[in-house]
């Protein structure tokens, strides 16, 4: 029986044409081992060799669709200019299940979205690693628990070494990865050295955004609609940019402000913006923790931090403090 050996040869740069492998393989198989298949015919039995030549070539079939996979997962991302990869951790899903009642569908993203012939929609943030976002961390977890989100961490050639609880910041790989059709979202974080964090979404229709906190903003409407009455949206986002600009980056005399007047708003409603929770919650929150500032809080401010820990939505940012 003649042996035939496939070396499969990957280059970034080289386009995988899957049906053309596809079919090249079966040809080889029916016309180069059509002695052997006539000889397992005449005996009424498969030989062994048979099956062990099937089960590899269904082995290098499932290799090069979740290769496909791959580079289509990375074809938004590498036609930016500044979306140079060097390293592939992995990509995750959140545990959640895939049954309708647990996640919204794809008509719900529509209506936030807008109609896109896409089957996903490709999120893709650019974060600095000595300044990990918190807040867009727990915004990942929050979507796995409404879309089927597609999520992967990379490491661009201007950082030189990322610590481990970063490289697994969006949970382990999932299994049908390479399945990008099963996905409503995919969210795309690499860690590169950059002034500030950067998203790009729809990279060929819109610009990108830039800052954690117009970030949140966005990444908060998928979830939660804001706030109709005028008055209580303006409310959120003061307090959302102070947060982030004040209480994360001020001075020591800034956050004392800030964590006198947060005291002062937690003293009249049980969250930040009001009875109910919202983005400034988790701003201000996420601020409190990378400040440093959650054991010098005032009592009303520490009362908050544990109504805030009970609903469960901060583990990672509580993982990487």
């Amino acid at each position: 029986m003649p042996m035939y050996q496939v070396k499969p040869i990957v280059d970034r740069h080289i386009a995988i044409d899957l049906p053309t492998c596809m079919y090249s393989y079966q040809i080889h198989a029916q016309h180069g081992d059509s002695c052997t298949a006539e000889h397992a015919l005449q005996n009424g039995e498969v030989e062994p060799s048979v099956k062990a030549l099937e089960a590899r070539q269904d082995e290098i079939m499932r290799k090069l669709y979740e290769l496909k996979a791959t580079v289509d997962g990375l074809a938004k991302t590498v036609t930016t200019p500044d979306a140079d990869l060097d390293l592939t951790v992995g990509s995750s899903l959140s545990s959640q299940s895939f049954s309708s009642a647990a996640l919204k569908s794809p008509t719900d993203l529509d209506a936030v979205l807008g109609k896109d012939l896409g089957a996903l929609r490709d999120i893709v943030v650019n974060a600095n690693p000595a300044h990990p976002p918190l807040s867009l961390l727990v915004l990942h977890g929050l979507l796995c628990q409404h879309y089927r989100v597609l999520s992967s961490v990379h490491v661009h050639s201007s950082v030189a070494s990322v610590p481990p609880q970063l490289m697994s910041c969006l949970g382990p790989r999932h299994p049908d990865s390479y399945a990008r059709h099963m996905f409503q979202l995919g969210f795309t974080l690499i860690w590169k050295n950059v002034p500030k964090v950067q998203m790009k979404f729809s990279i060929q229709n819109m610009c990108p955004i830039e800052g954690e906190a117009n970030i949140a903003r966005f990444l908060y409407k998928l979830l939660v609609p804001y706030p109709s009455d005028p008055a209580v949206a303006t409310l959120v986002d003061s307090w959302v940019d102070t947060a982030f600009f004040q209480l994360a980056e001020g001075s020591t005399k800034e956050r004392s402000a800030v964590l006198r007047a947060l005291n002062s708003a937690l003293g009249r409603s049980p969250w930040v913006a009001g009875s109910e929770y919202s983005l400034a919650d988790m701003a201000c929150y996420c601020c409190v923790m990378r400040s440093g500032s959650a054991s010098a809080a005032p009592a009303n401010v520490q009362r908050w931090i544990k109504s805030c820990e009970n609903l469960g939505h901060f583990k990672p940012a509580e993982m990487l403090q």
